[in-house]
Parts: structure tokens; C-alpha cells; sequence
């Protein structure tokens, strides 16, 4: 098979055309980077979305990151609370806010949304973490605000939540990320905070009834991120060769719990690391160790099914570094559009037949694609060229 015969344009038509390839409609249609801050990547995500929903129906967007600060960006786009300026400083995590791709997708999604009555939403789906963990405390008090006096008092009372929560110093500290012994995860106080983070989430599903859907939607994130951030400060404190495994699993299953949510709004498009919406296992070089864990995305499909779907990126010449024509990205490089998709099965079928094998980036923040692990992929988004921003 003629690898051209596996692909098509970039485009609203190719799009469309790789759905209906697909074997159901995606609830959840996941897009992978390959590498983070690639503006590239994220003005073809742009113009993927865009069709999405004004052709296919698709009413979210959801991106790796935290997921309490994407509350800020949603009210935006959706209620036109704020000014994009302040949204894109504070609405995002990992320095994504400064990305011009992703600025102009808020405000593509508010100008949108003043012009029809069916809202785009906007959801961040990470942890409001990465190597270490933030504070539970904006989690825990706004959960306890949603539950009011007198059933949080119940649980707890304000003084002795904050007393217990402390200052937010003592959880974010970063040096945690090296240091087990710093970190207060495994504390009489933290200990504490857990059980009551669980006895306050038990007490909003006897409160369910009497919260409107939108105060119901955001306890519901406040319990889970409380709990999630808890069992990931009480994973810091593991003083072990299986620390960061355990924690990369941590993180992703917070992922998928928020992955769950989104999609009672979807269908949604996903935008994060291959290595967080693959289906298979992730395998990240960390040290002489290879960290291994189930992320997000293979979560999620073992609950969806065929209503998940993931589409990898894969670039051509990244910078500076050229692949070898012997791998899958020196193949696609010698397609004849500079951006395209492809049917992942097929292309399976054609690389093994010509022997491609696995690219070695000089890139360090490059995952190239794996041939061996295409099937497990329902398609590929390709740009032959691509220049990073530094990190």
C-alpha cells in the first residue's frame, strides 16, 4: 500500500473524513503532542476544533492543564467574566497562558459564544500539580463553601480547617520533588486533612439534590481535586525507587476522574502529551530508571470504549533535527502536504512493510512515534516542520 493512500489533507474535509473512519462518533476525541510549546501543533489543534464545532457538533476543549485555574477561562468564554488578558495569566499552568495558539482559541471560543446560545465550554483536565502538588486549600474551602453551614460544620469547622490547611508554603514547596523528606504529605495534619477531604465529599452526595447543576459540576471537581491532591502529597513523602512511577499514575488517574466529568459536556476535544492520552502503557526515560504507568487516556478508554479516540502528532524536522528517511517520520516528511492526517492502522500496515523503524531525536522534549505502537492509535496528525518554543 502507497503510504499517500493512508493520508489526507489537513483540512475540515480530512477531518471529517477520519471521523467517519473511526468504528463510533468519539465522546472524548484526544489529540496528542509530541512535544509541548509548538505553536505550530497548536494553530492546526485550533483550526481542528474550530470544524469540530461549527460541522460536527463538538461543544468542549479540554487541555493538560490545572484544572481549577480552566474554571477562570470557561467563565470567560462563556459568561465573558474577566478580560482575556487576566484569563491567559491566570486561567492556565506550565507556562501554557503565554502560547499565542492558545490565546487565540480562548478568543476565538468567546466570540463564538456571543454569537450562538449553545456554549463552548472550556475545561482544564490536569492536577494542580506537575513534579510537585499546590496547596488543597483553594479545593477544600471552596467545596466547603458550596456545602454552606450547618452540614460542612458537621465535618469541620473553618477554623479548624484552616488551622489544620496551614500556610500554602509548607505544600508547594518545590524542593519536594527531590526531597521526600520535605514534604508534609505524610503529616498528623495531612493525615487529618484526608479523612475530612473524604468526609466532605461523602456529605456533597447527600447534598446533591439541592445544588444547581453548575454548583454541582464544580463541588464535585473541588472534592476530587482535594482528595487527588492529598494522595499525591501523601506520595511525595515515599521515600522509594517506585516514587515517581506511583506518582505518574497519581496524576494521571486525577486526569482521567476530570476526563470523566468532561464528557457529561461533550463531545470534547482533548489536547495534552501522547504519553497522557495514549491507549497503551506509558514509558517515560527518567534517570537509569524507565517509569511505567497507565495514563490518562488508556483510562479513559477501557471505560469509553470506541467512544474514545486518540489522535497522535508526529513532526518531520524539529528545529534543526532532520529524521532519517528509515523512520515513520522520514516517510511521512516525503508526503506531499506539509500538514496532514492519517488512518493510523493503515499507515501500521505500510511502515512495517517497508521497515521503518523508531527516530532518535536529538530533540529531548521529541516522543517520537513508535512504529510498533500504531495500532493502538486511531490517527496520526503530521507537521513536516516545526519550530519549538524554548523551554
Amino acid at each position: 500500500m502507497d503510504i499517500k493512500e493512508t493520508a489526507w489533507p489537513l483540512d475540515g474535509a480530512g477531518v471529517s473524513a477520519l471521523l467517519r473512519s473511526l468504528p463510533a462518533r468519539p465522546l472524548l476525541l484526544g489529540l496528542g503532542e509530541a512535544r509541548h510549546l509548538v505553536e505550530d501543533l497548536g494553530s492546526a489543534r485550533n483550526e481542528i476544533f474550530r470544524h469540530l464545532a461549527e460541522h460536527e457538533g463538538y461543544r468542549c476543549f479540554a487541555i493538560e492543564s490545572d484544572c481549577l485555574m480552566g474554571l477562570l477561562v470557561d467563565d470567560y468564554v462563556t459568561r465573558g467574566e474577566g478580560t482575556l488578558d487576566d484569563v491567559m495569566r491566570r486561567g492556565f499552568s506550565h507556562g501554557f497562558g503565554a502560547l499565542e495558539a492558545n490565546r487565540e482559541l480562548v478568543r476565538w471560543m468567546r466570540s463564538h459564544n456571543d454569537k450562538h446560545d449553545d456554549k463552548l465550554r472550556f475545561f482544564g483536565f490536569d492536577g494542580p500539580l506537575e513534579y510537585w502538588a499546590a496547596s488543597p486549600r483553594q479545593a477544600l474551602t471552596a467545596l466547603y463553601d458550596l456545602l454552606e453551614d450547618p452540614p460542612a460544620r458537621t465535618v469541620v469547622t473553618r477554623q479548624t480547617l484552616e488551622e489544620l490547611l496551614g500556610p500554602d508554603e509548607r505544600w508547594s514547596d518545590e524542593a519536594t520533588a527531590t526531597d521526600p523528606s520535605r514534604s508534609i504529605g505524610r503529616s498528623a495534619e495531612a493525615l487529618r486533612l484526608r479523612v475530612i477531604a473524604d468526609d466532605l465529599v461523602a456529605l456533597l452526595e447527600t447534598q446533591v439534590p439541592r445544588l444547581n447543576p453548575r454548583d454541582r459540576w464544580r463541588a464535585e471537581l473541588y472534592g476530587r481535586t482535594a482528595v487527588g491532591l492529598l494522595r499525591y502529597h501523601h506520595g511525595m513523602a515515599e521515600d522509594s525507587p517506585h516514587r515517581w512511577g506511583r506518582l505518574s499514575a497519581l496524576r494521571d488517574a486525577m486526569m482521567a476522574a476530570n476526563l470523566s466529568a468532561v464528557a457529561e459536556h461533550g463531545p470534547a476535544l482533548v489536547y495534552a502529551s501522547n504519553l497522557h492520552l495514549q491507549r497503551g502503557e506509558s514509558l517515560m526515560p527518567f534517570g537509569e530508571r524507565t517509569l511505567r504507568w497507565w495514563g490518562a487516556g488508556a483510562i479513559t478508554a477501557a471505560r469509553l470504549g470506541d467512544r474514545y479516540a486518540f489522535l497522535a502528532s508526529a513532526f518531520g524536522t524539529v528545529g534543526e533535527d532532520v529524521p532519517p528517511p528509515d523512520t515513520v517520520e522520514g516517510a511521512l516528511s516525503a508526503l506531499p502536504w506539509e500538514r496532514c492526517l492519517l488512518d493510523a492502522r493503515r499507515l501500521a500496515e505500510t511502515v512495517t512493510a517497508a521497515g521503518s523503524g523508531p527516530r532518535r531525536s536529538r530533540d529531548f522534549a521529541y516522543f517520537p512515534l513508535d512504529p510498533a505502537r500504531l495500532g493502538g492509535i486511531d490517527g496520526v496528525v503530521f507537521l513536516r516542520r516545526v519550530t519549538p518554543t524554548p523551554f
